[in-house]
């Protein structure tokens, strides 16, 4: 499966705008809790909160409900209920990639969750940010049989994503590929995660796509860092104790299935069928769309 082609954000006319400081509630995992950022004492920030500072004169009132580790299924179970019970104006919702690492990896369930969870956010008149990632196999470097997998997985998450914030009108940054992507000094040092920068740089293009539709009044986050870069000794202390485990915790129960779909993997490439692997994971993220259009179709009879 190619990677979705992407036309740029939608210009929206009916997006409501906020009046005074705005409610702003972050949905996600570790990206949006802010892995990557630390701010002392083991406490993490991340481009939420920094977008936060910046989308009136005085900073929004603003509650992270991200938690390390979470999937679709944590958003809309756990962290969707306490977000409509603050009645927020802005909702952010990114989340996908632990889905795909694991080994119960739905995609139709993925969508599923994600409708959902935007849905009832866009009911309560909330506006909705959303973003395509980059798939893990290649931020860790995998190799390719290994990559493979992962990145068609995120691929159909970041199909679904984009189709999905089209149909719910969210304001959707496309992250899944550019330069910040291969800027290594954006990124900390397990490879998953920006560093400060780059939860800056997300925190900025943010703040630039909401300013676009006169939604982010205040001043732009930053791009250079407010804290001293941790040293080399430092970061690879982190990776070998915390960073580590983070990594071995998400990928237990997926290393079976994804040495068996590596090997698929080079079956193929040995008969030089790849493009079937690419043609399924399509058909996949077809079925699981249409899947929502028929339910939508069946509550609106």
């Amino acid at each position: 499966m190619r990677p979705p082609k992407y036309e740029g954000p939608p210009k929206f006319e009916g997006l409501p705008k906020f009046e005074g400081s705005p409610r702003f509630v972050a949905l996600g995992d570790s990206l949006t809790e802010g892995v990557g950022d630390p701010v002392g004492d083991g406490v993490w920030r991340g481009w939420a909160a920094l977008l936060a500072d910046g989308l009136a004169e005085e900073p929004a009132a603003f509650t992270n409900l991200a938690v390390s580790g979470s999937q679709t299924r944590d958003v809309l179970e756990r962290q969707l209920p306490a977000a409509l019970d603050l009645r927020p104006d802005l909702v952010s919702v990114v989340v996908g990639v632990n889905d795909t690492l694991r080994c119960t990896f739905d995609i139709r369930a993925v969508a599923a969750r994600l409708d959902q969870v935007y849905a009832a956010c866009s009911e309560q008149g909330a506006v909705l940010l959303t973003a395509c990632l980059p798939d893990p196999g290649t931020m860790l470097g995998l190799p390719g049989a290994l990559a493979g997998p992962l990145a068609r997985r995120q691929r159909a998450v970041n199909a679904v994503v984009h189709a999905l914030s089209e149909r719910y009108e969210a304001l959707h940054l496309h992250a899944c590929e550019g330069n910040w992507v291969t800027d290594r000094a954006l990124w900390s040092a397990d490879r998953l995660h920006p560093g400060e920068r780059g939860h800056r740089q997300l925190a900025l293009r943010f703040h630039t796509l909401l300013a676009q539709h006169g939604l982010a009044t205040g001043p732009a986050p930053s791009p250079e860092p407010g804290f001293p870069l941790p040293t080399k000794s430092a970061s690879l202390r982190w990776l070998a104790t915390a960073g580590t485990g983070w990594v071995a915790r998400r990928c237990t129960d997926l290393l079976p299935q994804l040495l068996t779909l590596a090997a698929e993997e080079l079956r193929h490439r040995a008969r030089g069928t790849s493009s079937r692997l690419d043609l399924r994971a399509s058909a996949a993220v077809s079925a699981a769309l249409a899947a929502l259009s028929v339910a939508e179709q069946a509550d609106a009879a």
